[in-house]
């Protein structure tokens, strides 16, 4: 009898200590909010909190330079802290290469890749493009007059727009793309006729999509999505064909205990019904991957990243 009494009580200190790691949870947004940074933690801190996996979640935007602000100062002040998390992505990647980020996703601790999305592009209702080749004629007559609104510079927006530009036969170099820190912003931009496009992940732009605010000139899919009734850039004729996806990491220097607790935690949360309706609602597909094929996964996308930036002329 002690000794199941013995056991019983290791075995009730042992997941308190687990549920004590996880009492809380602060996630970094680093971007405004309204963009899908920002909506992919809030989606988090909403799933982790109604699973009942963490009871207590703080998220904190920190804008700026394609979330390089925001990655700088998560390294700097959580060192060691196990209960601080930072989402980010593909945008990020290109963001450090292109501002010469003094700080890079070397420097946190890669727990796993969440989602996948599709970039769109889309133009006022009342626009006079109306499809893909209407906007590469606009581009090849003068590149300079159209004028992109999207995500940071040498993000997965501009490199859209800069593959768009090149598959129509424009430079990639002269296209007018103005970077906005959060996707408020650009479909403020947008709405209000400040610029000709927009390109984003099809979540930031859907309410205005189905409300006929906005129309989409294409999507950067190799083929038709269920959650969009519009055609691909592919299918228009333009070789465009590129993902953004979003990830989740620890703070620089945690323990290995303290990173799988993390990773345990958001992988139940990626295989809940609760995260996957999320996901079918926003159009977001779950990519889940953790682990080394994580981290091998994520060395690949910044050495394939920086050499696109480079091809398409668009690092700063």
């Amino acid at each position: 009898m002690r000794i199941f009494a013995l056991a019983a009580a290791v075995g009730l200190l042992s997941a308190t200590s687990a549920f004590a790691q996880l009492s809380e949870l602060k996630i970094m947004a680093p971007a405004a909010p309204g963009g899908g940074w920002d909506q992919t933690a809030r989606t988090i801190q909403s799933t982790l909190q109604s699973e009942g996996l963490v009871s207590n979640i703080q998220v904190e935007n920190v804008g700026g330079a394609g979330g390089t602000i925001g990655l700088q100062q998560f390294v700097n002040n959580s060192n060691g802290d196990g209960s601080a998390t930072i989402v980010g992505g593909y945008v990020m990647v290109g963001a450090i290469i292109a501002n010469d980020s003094p700080v890079s996703l070397a420097d946190v601790t890669p727990i796993a890749r969440l989602t996948g999305e599709y970039v769109v592009v889309v133009a006022p209702a009342n626009s006079e493009i109306d499809n893909a080749e209407q906007l590469a004629e606009a581009l090849r007559n003068d590149p300079g007059a159209v004028t992109w609104a999207g995500g940071s510079a040498g993000g997965v927006d501009h490199i859209a727009a800069g593959m768009f530009a090149k598959a129509a036969g424009a430079d990639p170099a002269a296209i007018n793309y103005i970077p906005y820190s959060g996707g408020g912003e650009a479909l403020a931009a947008l709405l209000g006729n400040q610029v000709t496009v927009g390109v984003s992940g099809y979540s930031e732009f859907s309410a205005q999509i189905e409300a006929g605010a906005l129309k989409v000139i294409g999507i950067t899919a190799p083929e038709r999505q269920s959650y969009l009734d519009a055609p691909t850039f592919v299918e228009q004729g333009f070789d465009v064909d590129v993902q953004n996806w979003r990830m989740i990491a620890g703070a620089p220097g945690i323990s290995d205990e303290q990173r799988d607790t993390l990773t345990s935690t958001i992988r139940t949360m990626a295989e809940s019904d609760a995260w996957n309706k999320e996901l079918e609602t926003k159009g977001w597909v779950n990519t889940y991957l953790d682990g080394p094929d994580f981290a091998e996964y994520l060395k690949g996308e910044i050495e394939q990243t920086g050499a696109i930036l480079g091809e398409l002329g668009i690092t700063q």
